[in-house]
């Protein structure tokens, strides 16, 4: 064989053995446990003892154990050091004797300037775990020291520095003495606010400013101001900076020119505010030291891009209640400069297919407050319903701090529908209110989590409706966790229709209970009263429950057991409700939580009925 073959092999051989990692030093240790001795096995843990011969391993060892000791204030240890091999040690036994500890013997913390009176500062000085007398910890001190420079940060103290920062430690006298003097300077206020590369009204941004000019500075308000931005969905990409040291023209996103797609409805905005020009850093100083200004001023760069004018979405998917589905969307997250959008949605399924669109107009403050149209028409024809609907609804919605929302609107309703074989034609105009909130941890599997909701309608013949009547309907959802793998789902909902003119109401108005998220065990809006021959005529009432418990069995697979019991119903109450229990299974998939539920119905022939669906709960 040629002999540059068993060259190369060897090379590669000891190449091999160069890059295997050291075997750390075994260490049995006594007279410490604890965190003591965890710390100890961290100091030993990147020790080579192939490195050292006999006496300068051993020194190796006992300079790490003392350092080891010394963050929880000993600093006087005494140790025995055992190897079982002295040539070829591999295991080592510790005895240690900690000693007697250092105590604090002086606490000196101050906060100077400014921040002096900030509460923040004070609360984190009087927070210090540890008094005089007590043995010493290093752990605090670093904590302390990072805090208070975290909170001039946050808090607009720039200028800030440590005048102290000694940690003296005695070990001849087991005292230590602990300084820390922080000089804050001048807390910085809002400046102005600067948008760059926007195509909404400047108005209309600033509206979404959660800060007033001249305000004291905080980082907090910064991120609320980003998250804002971002809320709109007007926007491809924010970066929002306080300006410091550089000019906005520092900032990571270079600027953006909006393209001919878009001149049409930008064209007209007014430029944003120059920025204020900018002088050299020694006509700066000299200016300062003639007169320091009272209160300085951090302006605030905004650099944003366009959001995609058009943008589509499609999903395909099965449920059991209705079969394979499909969706498509077509969103305009800015249609013009004043913040305006549209969005459409395309749903077909065997039993109905819809259209539906919407135009929010939003007004003052953009995330809050907004005037709405909607429209759409949907066709449906499952078991005993036909019906073909169009409708159109304008209204208000309001958002509120407390996490409530309110939907006030007038909504006209044209169905032509044939119910249990009775046929009518409708034109309703009706107000409603609505209010909902929505709570949760982890939108896509929630461990906590909760949702109300209550809609209110009333139609009078007065105004030119076909029907008069008064509708109520709400649910309710909670998730709780007990531990960290028992998971518990609760649902109520109830609703009532009061009226003379039953005959009158829409199969889109009337009550139908059963199905993935009603009554499992029974099929999709199966449950209802029903006419002489069986066939379904809708409710006037309605009311459901639901208990679930899951067990999480693995990482992203829990198992479920579950009881729901509800009906829809002509008089309140009814005799008896219709009920169904049984298993499931949950996992959290890449593309949301996927729900298989096998359920027996106590009062229908069916033996089981599966379903499957894909989604969070809420």
């Amino acid at each position: 064989m040629d002999n540059r073959v068993f060259i190369r092999l060897g090379a590669g051989v000891l190449s091999l053995v160069v890059a295997m990692p050291a075997l750390a030093l075994d260490a049995s240790i006594k007279g410490v446990k604890g965190k003591l001795a965890d710390n100890i096995e961290i100091y030993l843990d990147g020790l080579d003892e192939t490195q050292y011969q006999a006496e300068r391993l051993e020194a190796e060892v006992r300079r790490l154990v003392s350092e080891a000791l010394r963050p929880f204030g000993y600093y006087d240890p005494s140790l025995t050091v055992r190897f079982d091999d002295p040539e070829s040690p591999s295991h080592v036994d510790l005895e240690i004797d900690r000693g007697e500890p250092v105590r604090i013997e002086q606490l000196n913390f101050a906060v100077e300037g400014a921040a002096a009176e900030d509460p923040p500062f004070a609360k984190a000085i009087e927070a210090y775990p540890q008094k005089k007398g007590d043995v010493l910890r290093h752990a605090p001190y670093d904590a302390l020291r990072s805090e208070l420079s975290g909170l001039a940060l946050q808090r607009g103290y720039f200028d800030w520095r440590f005048t102290q920062r000694r940690l003296e430690v005695r070990p001849w006298d087991h005292s230590a003495r602990l300084s820390l003097g922080l000089d804050s300077g001048q807390r910085y206020h809002f400046g102005k606010v600067y948008f760059r590369g926007q195509h909404i009204e400047p108005e209309r941004l600033q509206n979404l400013v959660p800060f007033e000019e001249g305000a004291p500075y905080l980082a907090g308000r910064v991120a609320r101001l980003n998250q804002n931005l971002g809320q709109t969905a007007w926007f491809g990409s924010v970066s929002v900076r306080p300006r410091l040291d550089q000019g906005p023209e520092a900032l990571a996103l270079p600027p953006h020119e909006v393209g001919w797609w878009h001149s049409l409805d930008v064209a007209d905005i007014p430029p944003a505010p120059p920025a204020p020009p900018r002088i050299s850093p020694q006509a700066l100083g000299a200016a300062a030291e003639l007169q320091a200004p009272e209160t300085p001023r951090v302006p605030i760069d905004v650099l944003v891009t366009p959001a995609d004018r058009h943008q589509f979405e499609t999903g395909i998917g099965y449920a059991t209640d209705v079969g394979p589905r499909a969706r498509l969307t077509w969103n305009q997250p800015w249609v013009n400069r004043y913040g305006h959008s549209w969005n459409h949605d395309l749903y077909v399924s065997g039993p109905e297919q819809k259209f539906s669109g919407s135009y929010t107009m939003p007004l003052e403050d953009p995330l809050r407050d907004s005037y709405e149209l909607q429209y759409g028409i949907r066709n449906k024809d499952s078991d005993d319903t036909e019906s073909l609907e169009a409708s159109v609804e304008f209204g208000r919605r309001w958002k509120f701090d407390n996490g409530w929302e309110q939907y006030l609107y007038v909504r006209s309703t044209y169905e032509d529908f044939t119910q249990a074989g009775e046929s009518n034609q409708v034109l309703l105009l009706y107000p409603g209110v609505r209010w909902s909130r929505t709570r949760t941890h982890n939108p896509t599997f929630p461990t906590w989590g909760d949702r109300q909701q209550l809609t209110v309608q009333y139609s009078n013949e007065a105004w030119g409706s076909d029907a008069e009547f008064l509708r109520i309907n709400g649910d309710t959802q909670w998730i709780r966790m007990l531990g960290d793998a028992n998971r518990f789902v609760g649902r109520l909902g109830a609703g009532s229709i009061s009226t003379s003119d039953f005959a009158d109401v829409p199969p889109s108005l009337r009550f139908f209970t059963g199905g993935d998220n009603s009554v499992r065990g029974y099929s999709y809006e199966s449950l209802s009263p029903e006419d002489d021959e069986g066939r379904l005529i809708g409710g006037k009432q309605r009311f459901v429950a639901s208990v679930e418990a899951q067990r999480r069995i693995a990482d992203k697979w829990w198992l479920a057991s579950f009881v729901d019991t509800g009906d829809a119903f002509t008089d309140w109450w009814p005799e008896q409700l219709k009920t169904g229990a049984g298993l499931g299974v949950r996992w959290i998939s890449p593309v949301g939580p996927i729900r298989f539920d096998v359920a027996h119905p106590f009062d229908d022939d069916d033996a089981y009925r599966i379903h499957f669906s894909i989604g969070p709960e809420f």
